[in-house]
């Protein structure tokens, strides 16, 4: 039974409630994945220096319900966002646990709304936003991870 457990496709659980994947295939969704959390990184050193919280209203709410000092509230927001990316890659993706998948595409879903919506604020204001620069990298990574899931998840690798 052992033996029929470990030779699973890709797609169905082994004996450790962990998705198998090769190892190739493993790696490379944990570089994207990794190489996602640290492009949202820099976006949010772009946003904090151009004072995202101080232009953009959701942003100016969210900072005001953690602190009176909305710099500060922007701060513990995005390095929570920045620490809760490492988490999910470290423990979940890296060891390809189950929840894994669904991490990442909850990071595929915020990084796809950054890398459009940053543009599409941008080029309705005619100028510069915090952030505008750093979302085509957010975009491309977004896409490139979310087409490499979607062909392990329809088994095409």
């Amino acid at each position: 039974m052992l033996e029929t457990w470990t030779r699973t496709p890709d797609s169905v659980l082994n004996r450790f409630g962990s998705l198998s994947l090769s190892f190739r295939k493993r790696n490379a969704v944990n570089f994207s994945s990794t190489s996602l959390v640290f492009a949202q990184g820099l976006h949010s050193i772009e946003e904090y220096f151009g004072k995202l919280y101080e232009v953009f209203p959701p942003a100016r709410l969210l900072s005001g319900l953690v602190s009176k000092d909305l710099r500060i509230g922007f701060l513990i927001i995005n390095i929570g966002l920045f620490i809760f990316g490492l988490c999910s890659w470290f423990i979940p993706v890296r060891r390809n646990h189950l929840s894994a998948r669904g991490l990442i595409w909850l990071w595929i879903a915020i990084e796809m709304i950054n890398g459009i919506g940053h543009p599409i604020w941008a080029l309705s204001v005619g100028a510069y936003v915090p952030g505008v620069a750093t979302a085509p990298l957010l975009l491309i990574l977004a896409v490139y991870l979310s087409r490499r899931l979607w062909r392990l998840d329809s088994g095409m690798g």
